[in-house]
């Protein structure tokens, strides 16, 4: 099967800069990063409608969290080219506290709950200041479990209630952009089940997310749109319908 760049596939949208009658509310423009002389990511372009789900795939090495931390503005990878816009603002003018002011929510694989702290020290130590729309309670009303723990030590919780609260941890900033990368990760089917709800309500909600997963039939089955990245690149861009419709594209770079 012959690749298919994000600019070919039937249906994709082209990645353009955001304008006040635009509808992209994110997008990166030939973002290229690397980590030390070897490129990761390279001349991704792409654009996310605010609201909008997109879930980035392809098999492990294919850059999907690089591609994550450049746009958080992580030290590492670093940016060599590219912008990357979120809400009309220059991302890639930014450091990665910046990013987080401004409301780039990064939820990464290893969650870093903050030792010595309880639930409720570890989400009022990611508010940046007294929050306008995510306060305590409303955190803890769309996810009661960390209600139930707000006076624990946060990492005596389970892998599962951890994942909750480096999710919850990344809405106390008032995010613009939630960036979630393996959410499911290492989970039980039945915490999963629990964490794809959270995620479905934060959809709900309007939230614009992008999406890591290994386990791409779920993330897909959430999604509104789906990249596929292989060594870096973009190598298809449509509906996640496309996706799990197609089962050639779907062995050749998903293995599923």
């Amino acid at each position: 099967m012959t690749a298919t760049t994000e600019t070919t596939v039937p249906g994709a949208v082209e990645p353009v800069r955001s304008t006040g009658s635009d509808p992209a509310y994110f997008y990166c423009s030939g973002v290229q990063s690397y980590y030390g002389e070897s490129y990761i990511v390279q001349d991704v372009s792409f654009q996310v409608r605010e609201g909008e789900v997109l879930a980035l795939l392809g098999r492990n090495g294919a850059g999907k969290t690089s591609t994550l931390r450049t746009i958080a503005r992580m030290d590492d990878p670093q940016l060599v080219s590219g912008e990357i816009w979120l809400d009309h603002k220059p991302l890639h003018n930014m450091a990665d506290w910046q990013a987080a002011q401004f409301g780039v929510g990064l939820v990464p694989e290893d969650r870093r709950i903050i030792q010595g702290l309880t639930v409720e020290e570890n989400l009022k130590r990611a508010q940046i200041e007294e929050p306008i729309g995510w306060s305590l309670d409303r955190i803890y009303g769309h996810v009661p479990r960390l209600a139930e723990r707000r006076k624990q030590e946060a990492v005596t919780m389970s892998g599962g209630e951890q994942q909750m609260l480096a999710v919850a941890r990344a809405l106390a900033r008032d995010i613009k952009l939630l960036l979630l990368d393996e959410p499911y990760e290492g989970l039980a089917p039945v915490i999963v089940q629990e964490i794809e709800k959270i995620v479905a309500e934060i959809k709900g909600l309007g939230i614009t997310t992008i999406i890591v997963e290994q386990n791409a039939v779920a993330a897909l089955e959430l999604a509104d749109r789906a990249l596929i990245l292989d060594t870096g690149q973009i190598v298809f861009s449509g509906t996640a319908k496309e996706v799990l419709d197609n089962t050639e594209l779907r062995h050749e770079y998903l293995a599923i």
